[in-house]
């Protein structure tokens, strides 16, 4: 069975591959799960969180429901890999692999209706628009746990940097939350010759930019984790002309709330009494995009456990090292229990690209084993 599953999940995922959708475009993406997970004999609802689908199977008495998760969107990236299922549109995508968790999750899907191997209800939810961290949210506000309640909630995603096959995870904090923040800074500008007729808020932004790096290294306790990256700066001016205007952007990474509320604090205090000192104006905006993937310890023993039961012991890392990249799966980890895991997909003595590469291509080796993986945590938790 595995060896016609692969050879179909595949053909799915090249299909996936050539047609890939960013954020909250994934119609034909959606379209396609939607008729395989009906075929499959499941109920199914689209336009959740405007282009989600949930799929819902029950078998047997059971009161319990188990939610499976994969997230959909492709990229805005150019593909350079010359393979024979290449995206046919250019300009996008699926740089990240969500090609192959999308097809991971209809062959689990596919496994529990031939089978029938569990008591109760499983739903899988097939989300849109990870990549920029609304698409959790944009479900949520659908009324998403409202009208398809679950109990517990598990995803995955590849991770090319990890041995291949094996599946990685740890109870608690896996994955940071990332906030997003802009400062604007107003002041004078003018010939470069007569810097003292102006009020150089360029100067002013090279002074934020360093004295935002000591808030992680004299403000956040050493014991807790932070990142601050000031990630882009755009003016108004030109080569012999002092701008008006400087605009610096960037974002950070953390995994508890009260670092996030410490950081936020700092660093607008930080700008606002450098812009004060300078005479110039400043306006300073910080938002969330994606909450921390915190994994609640139950359902990362079921989740070790089901790996251990598919892949081995050898192949399951339960320690597996924090990541300070973020995933929007923590927004559904806020809200209910759950467990999120990385599957590895690197080769012995091949050099991997990296997520959002334009090479990367997702390890078909692992479809069957990620689908093996969601079908048996629903078979130990709906027995």
């Amino acid at each position: 069975m595995s060896k016609e599953l692969l050879v179909q999940l595949t053909e799915w995922r090249h299909y996936l591959h050539e047609h890939p959708e960013t954020a909250f475009e994934e119609v034909n993406t959606a379209k396609f799960v939607a008729e395989k997970m009906a075929e499959f004999g499941y109920e199914v609802a689209t336009g959740i969180g405007k282009t989600g689908v949930v799929a819902s199977l029950t078998n047997g008495t059971g009161k319990k429901t188990i939610g499976i998760r994969a997230d959909m969107d492709a990229l805005n990236i150019l593909e350079q890999t010359d393979l024979p299922y290449a995206s046919k549109t250019k300009g996008k995508m699926h740089a990240c692999g969500h090609d192959g968790h999308v097809t991971t999750a209809l062959g689990a899907a596919k496994i529990l209706a031939d089978t029938k191997e569990f008591n109760g209800t499983v739903r899988f939810i097939f989300q849109p628009a990870e990549e920029h961290g609304k698409g959790a949210l944009s479900m949520l506000e659908d009324g998403l746990f409202e009208r398809f309640p679950i109990d517990e909630f598990y995803g995955l995603h590849n991770m090319p940097t990890l041995p291949e096959g094996e599946i990685h995870s740890k109870s608690g904090p896996i994955m940071a939350s990332e906030d997003n923040f802009r400062i604007e800074i107003k002041g004078v500008g003018g010939h470069a010759s007569a810097p003292h007729q102006g009020k150089d808020p360029l100067v002013v932004a090279a002074e934020i930019i360093l004295a935002l790096q000591t808030v992680v290294a004299r403000n956040v306790d050493p014991i807790d984790t932070a990142v601050v990256s000031c990630t882009e700066i755009h003016t108004d001016g030109i080569i012999n002309a002092i701008p008006s205007n400087v605009v610096i952007t960037g974002d950070t990474r953390s995994y508890k709330p009260e670092v996030q509320q410490l950081l936020e604090h700092r660093m607008r205090l930080l700008c606002e009494k450098i812009c004060e000192a300078n005479e110039v104006s400043c306006e300073f905006s910080y938002s969330n995009s994606f909450s921390p993937t915190i994994n609640w310890e139950e359902c990362h023993q079921v989740a070790i456990q089901a790996a251990k039961n598919v892949l081995g012991e050898q192949l399951v890392n339960e320690q597996a090292s924090p990541m300070m990249a973020s995933e929007d799966f923590g927004h559904f980890l806020k809200l209910v229990p759950g467990c999120f895991v990385f599957l590895g997909g690197m080769r012995e003595g091949v050099e991997p690209y990296p997520l959002h590469h334009a090479k990367f291509d997702y390890k078909e080796e692992n479809l069957v084993k990620g689908a093996e993986y969601f079908a048996e945590i629903v078979r130990l938790q709906l027995k």
